[in-house]
Formats: C-alpha cells, structure tokens, sequence
C-alpha cells in the first residue's frame, strides 16, 4: 500500500508538532514547517520531514508549493498573534490576517493540483464564535480589503479572532469550490494554554497565561485541553474512515458542532474568497 504523506504548516512543536507524531506512527509521511532552524532540526524523525516556511511571503508561498510531493492531507495550522500595535509582512498586508488567513489561502490553491483523495483541515478556534465566552473580542468582519490593509481599530486581539472567523468560513469556501475527491473542515482545538501563542504578550497578561490558564483544563465545561488532546483530535480528521467524504464541517475536538452565524453568511464567505484570490495575485 502507497505511504500516503501529509503536510502540517507549524508543525515544529505545540499542537501541530503532536499531531505530526501521531500521523507518522499511524504509518503515513509527515511534512512539517516552521522558520526556526533549531525547531525545524529537532522535528526531523521517524516519517517527518521539516521544511523551511515562511509565511509572511506570498513569494516564499508560492516557492515551497511548487516544490512539495502529492499529498493525501494538508493541515493549515501555523498561527499568530500580535496583540498591539500593526505590523505588515513583506507584501505589505496587516500580518494576522496575512499569515493566519492569506498564506494559507494561497498554500491550499496552490496545493490542488498536488492533492489527490486529501483531506484539507484548516485550525480555526472558538474565539470566532461571540457565542463563545472565551475572554476575547468578538470578530469584525468588515471586508478581506480592509482587513489586510490593516483598516480596523487595531485591536490585535479582535484581529486575530477575525483571522479565526475567516479559517472557518474560507474552509466552507474551499469544500464548495474543491475538485472531486478533496474534503476540507474547520477545526477547533480549544484553548491550549502552554503552546506560546501568547508569547507576546507583556508583564501580567504572560504570567496569566503561562501559569493561570493551564489550570483551566481540569475545569468542567471550559473548552481547554492539554495539547495532547487536541492532536489525537486533529488527527483524526486526517485518518477516521468514518470521516470520508465528509467537507464543509466545523470540528470542535472530537465533536462536530455549529459554527459561528458569520460563518454561514455566503455573501461574507464569497467576499472573503474573491478577494483573497485577487489580494494573492497582487
């Protein structure tokens, strides 16, 4: 039987890093990426293969597609945050929007040609849900133009829940626009308070999430996990028989459950893909 490979953007560590794991003791070859060299040294294994991304390029995008083998399942899970102040990434764009949504819009685009019966997942989080009590600003969708020039109140925490809203509904989008034979989900993998993605925030805020938040985990009714847990989640979206044919859906852990209203608003969600088409060609 073929050895069937994937590939997972941030793949050096945290979630993606399990994941990876898990997939490559399931049998399967494991492309992971990451832009720190030591990181990316560390992930060569077993069935894994580390690669140099940089996902705040479009170019650099393009690039690495065009060199990747065929490929049964692509995991957009790479993410960032920048809680204050506006930073652009080479191309010029607002840089939570570019890398958590753009980057990855254009890697999967890229991609199709490459994948046959695959499966595409992208990692969204619950905070693009208002619904959600999850401490965090609700998502403003305005419009894919606005939003990558940066032209909103600069809240870098709305920012990034915005980019999550936009995962969810360019998932929906692909799954609608995707050949025969290519599902594509959203996925939540709860809050996960010890994989850095609040490294950047400053004095109390840091400590409350490296020392406060991971007790949440033991909580009932919080939607926190140990990032062991959300792997074996992930993963099963790539190898559940049960999950064939399957696309369109949004995942929290192991349930399939609602998405956010927004994300079911097909107006926004061809706004979204339209323009991102056109921002990536730029």
């Amino acid at each position: 039987m073929t050895r069937k490979t994937a590939l997972i953007t941030g793949g050096t560590g945290g979630l993606g890093g399990r994941t990876a794991r898990a997939l490559a003791d399931a049998g399967w070859s494991v492309i992971v990426t990451g832009r720190n060299p030591a990181a990316l040294a560390e992930a060569t294994g077993a069935g894994l293969v580390a690669k140099s991304l940089d996902l705040g390029s479009l170019r650099a995008v393009r690039e690495f597609a065009r060199d990747q083998p065929e490929l049964g399942a692509v995991v957009c899970n790479a993410g960032t945050q920048t809680p204050f102040g506006t930073k652009l990434t080479e191309d010029g764009f607002e840089q939570t929007f570019a890398v958590n949504h753009l980057a990855h819009f254009l890697l999967v685009q890229e991609l199709l040609p490459k994948l046959t019966d695959a499966r595409v997942i992208f990692v969204a989080s619950d905070t693009h849900d208002p619904r959600n009590r999850t401490g965090m600003p609700s998502p403003e969708y305005t419009d894919a133009r606005s939003l990558a020039k940066g032209d909103d109140d600069g809240n870098g925490r709305r920012r990034y829940t915005t980019s999550k809203l936009c995962n969810v509904m360019a998932a929906y989008e692909f799954a609608r626009h995707a050949p025969a034979g290519i599902t594509v989900n959203a996925f939540d993998p709860g809050l996960m308070p010890s994989t850095g993605l609040a490294r950047e925030y400053p004095g109390v805020l840091s400590l409350v999430s490296r020392y406060l938040l991971p007790a949440l985990i033991v909580v009932p009714g919080v939607n926190a996990h140990s990032v062991g847990r959300s792997a074996k989640a992930l993963a099963r979206l790539v190898l559940a028989p049960e999950l064939a044919g399957v696309s369109g859906r949004y995942f929290s852990g192991f349930r399939e459950v609602p998405s956010s209203k927004d994300s079911y608003d097909r107006a926004k969600s061809a706004e979204l893909w339209e323009t991102s088409r056109e921002l990536v060609r730029a």
